[in-house]
């Protein structure tokens, strides 16, 4: 039994990816959260093992890592605009925090490291698709903290021979994400709330979504090769807001108020990735429709209205 360590395990890919673990393989898996975001209770106490705990706590993340076979690196400060209001505050989470998790992992012997990183952060507004041979250019703090990530994975793997590989993530949704504030989840919650759909720009910008079950399954195998670097995990396909908003009618059967407004400056227009390195590189093969995900999205957040 292969024993892993999901750090940020109590959020949104978390709850998935730690479910996944425990009962697709053979996995004793420990979570480490400061539940700053995340829940324990969302968690299934009976199968995973739950330390509260932060990142930048020598001791709570030595403790942690003792006896680990493996870290899957989910926990950060992953909001951008939070970063930009106050960098300090993400600089200690995400720098400070990950840097003290990887030395950690040299002194106490832990081998194998997959960690949460992003595209579009890291290299800023260019032609898509997105892919991991383009130069970095952060936008952001929180771009910036990723790709500091990145680099320090980079320089352990070769230094300390720590197997280190970075998975950026593209727009992730699904079940369970209530609380989150990416573009399905905030849709389906005005929906149920009967409140406009607020779109910035004429809905032509593009994003690339990722069904939080392709995700969690692309991290396994992942976790399970000897992939070193950096990976684009996404759907390999742009889908436009209007497009969205399209199959948002059909799985909710529901006419839509949708407000447009003005774009937003500095937004990214076009974004999506190309996922040949990952499909190659460690067998990554995205398989759920958009449309299916969405109808299995809404049921969850509908069936939320009625608890």
């Amino acid at each position: 039994m292969k024993k892993v360590l999901v750090t940020g395990g109590a959020g949104f890919i978390g709850r998935h990816l730690t479910e996944a673990l425990t009962t697709q393989g053979d996995y004793d898996v420990t979570v480490l959260d400061n539940e700053s975001l995340g829940d324990r209770r969302h968690l299934d106490l009976t199968t995973v093992r739950f330390l509260a705990g932060d990142l930048r706590d020598r001791d709570a993340v030595a403790a942690a890592l003792t006896g680990q076979d493996a870290v899957v690196h989910l926990a950060a400060d992953t909001r951008v605009i939070d970063s930009i209001e106050d960098p300090a505050h993400n600089f200690a989470n995400n720098v400070v925090g990950t840097f003290q998790l990887l030395e950690l992992c040299r002194e106490l012997g832990v081998p194998r490291i997959v960690a949460a990183s992003t595209g579009g952060a890291i290299v800023g507004d260019v032609p898509p698709p997105v892919h991991e041979r383009m130069a970095a250019q952060p936008t952001s703090p929180y771009g910036a903290s990723k790709l500091m990530l990145e680099g320090y994975l980079s320089a352990y793997t070769a230094a300390y021979g720590l197997a280190g590989c970075a998975l950026r993530f593209s727009n992730i949704y699904g079940p369970r994400s209530f609380h989150k504030g990416s573009v399905v989840a905030h849709f389906f919650k005005q929906v149920l709330a009967g409140d406009p759909l607020v779109v910035y720009g004429d809905g032509s910008q593009a994003r690339d979504f990722l069904y939080v079950g392709d995700l969690v399954e692309g991290i396994r195998v992942a976790l399970e090769s000897e992939a070193t670097g950096a990976y684009q995990l996404g759907s390999g396909t742009p889908t436009t807001v209007n497009q969205l908003l399209d199959l948002m009618r059909e799985v909710t059967g529901r006419e839509l108020d949708v407000l447009y407004k003005d774009f937003r400056p500095g937004e990214v227009r076009e974004t999506w990735c190309e996922i040949e390195k990952a499909r190659s590189g460690f067998g990554f093969a995205p398989s759920t429709p958009l449309r299916e995900g969405l109808a299995k999205t809404w049921a969850w957040f509908a069936a939320q209205q009625q608890v």
